[in-house]
């Protein structure tokens, strides 16, 4: 194998027809090319939408009133579900692998607008009434002060934390918000802390766009008396968040007078459903990815296979001078194998690292502020698999043409033209 004058021989007899050559590593060299470029395009996807779930946690759910859809011991159909604050301790103590439960309040409803107001500037955001457990749900990191704490919520104290855009809009550059007021329909807050998020694109922004204040502060300021608006909810480790959300809805629906196969009066949104759903989907794209690039890489290969057999072919009488001087089986064998392999790995090598070179200039150009692309790159794990696949692709294209000149009797050789 790392005989000097065996590996001038392959390059001596590669180079020979340059233009043959180059084609047939170019087919080799696209098939690599496309394959590592479609993994890590697959990649890039997959790390885009993986993003959108690092600002939540996976194992949970939220859980919301709607209408009934039938009539259940003596009430008829159509009645409007409101939760309450009795709710949540029922959970709380009847439901042990629910890890975190958070009732939601949400002043004017669900992605309801406000009119917030800072001296002479004001926006529109969404305030949400929050027990400090909300940040084992949802990933809130706080950049300045702090976030909700149990002491304001049993002193009911009228504080807020805001999002960074919040920020950004009633505040100037150079100012510190901690410690100023806003006015939120009327009600003064004072801010504590400030808030960022993981995620980007128009998701990132309306999460920055919210303000967190003590749930009990909620109740009194904006007269709520103990509705719960909705439920965030995590499961313990190791536990399905769906059985917990069975668990939940089984309990609710026994406190509300809800037939228990009435599907619709409870909505939820199962976020570690969705989460393996989205698993499974990337799951199916990388095996689609690894059928279609080592199919194109099995189309290169074919075209090697068949020029070593045309290469065999032109070298008949040479390699029956071999056999007539005594070469033996295993020499001839290993020289074809060498030239196919080499043929290969070149070629596949030089694919791979323009793949390699692209994906970084695409991830270059595209950065992290894309919505649903992050680092299209692929692991090295990954890298060594596909050359893996390269050297047995070679051995392989090689196998055939090389068994074509074992199978060349010297004499016959001799007298080939």
């Amino acid at each position: 194998m790392f005989d000097l004058d065996q590996w001038q021989e392959i390059f001596s007899t590669l180079a020979k027809n340059p233009l043959r050559t180059f084609l047939t590593a170019f087919g080799v060299g696209w098939g690599m090319f496309m394959l590592i470029v479609m993994m890590g395009a697959g990649n890039g996807l997959e790390n885009g939408v993986s993003r959108e779930f690092t600002n939540v946690a996976t194992n949970s759910f939220f859980l919301w009133g709607q209408s009934t859809s039938k009539p259940y011991n003596g009430f008829g159909p159509g009645r409007r579900m409101q939760m309450n604050e009795n709710d949540y301790l029922a959970i709380k103590e009847q439901v042990p692998n629910a890890a975190t439960v958070a009732p939601r309040n949400q002043l004017n409803g669900f992605q309801g607008g406000n009119n917030v107001i800072r001296g002479a500037k004001s926006g529109d955001f969404e305030v949400m009434g929050d027990f400090p457990q909300i940040k084992e749900v949802e990933g809130i990191d706080i950049l300045e002060g702090r976030f909700l704490n149990q002491n304001d919520m049993d002193q009911r104290r009228k504080i807020a934390v805001i999002g960074t855009r919040v920020q950004d809009l009633l505040f100037e550059p150079d100012e510190d918000p901690i410690g100023e007021n806003i006015r939120i329909n009327g009600v003064y807050f004072t801010i504590v802390g400030v808030f960022g998020t993981r995620t980007n694109g128009d998701r990132g922004e309306r999460d920055e766009s919210k303000i967190y204040i003590p749930f009990s502060t909620f109740q009194r300021a904006f007269n709520n008396g103990n509705r719960v608006g909705w439920f965030a909810i995590r499961s313990s480790d190791g536990v399905p968040a769906s059985e917990v959300l069975e668990d939940v809805i089984d309990i609710l629906k026994r406190r509300h007078s809800v037939a228990p196969d009435d599907n619709r009066a409870f909505g939820n949104f199962n976020l570690e459903k969705q989460y393996n759903q989205i698993k499974g989907l990337f799951g199916g794209i990388r095996l689609l990815v690894w059928i279609v690039g080592v199919g194109t890489l099995i189309a290169g290969v074919i075209g090697v296979s068949n020029i070593m057999l045309v290469i065999v072919k032109e070298r008949t009488k040479e390699i029956g001078i071999r056999r007539a001087i005594g070469a033996r089986p295993r020499h001839i064998i290993s020289q074809i194998l060498f030239e196919s392999i080499t043929l290969t790995s070149l070629a596949g090598y030089v694919g791979l690292m323009a793949g390699m070179l692209s994906l970084d200039a695409v991830s270059a150009l595209v950065g992290e502020n894309a919505e649903m692309f992050l680092n299209p790159r692929v692991e090295m794990s990954m890298v060594y698999q596909a050359l893996a696949v390269l050297v047995v692709a070679g051995a392989i294209a090689g196998l055939i043409p090389a068994r074509k000149a074992l199978a060349v009797h010297p004499v016959e050789a001799l007298r080939a033209d």
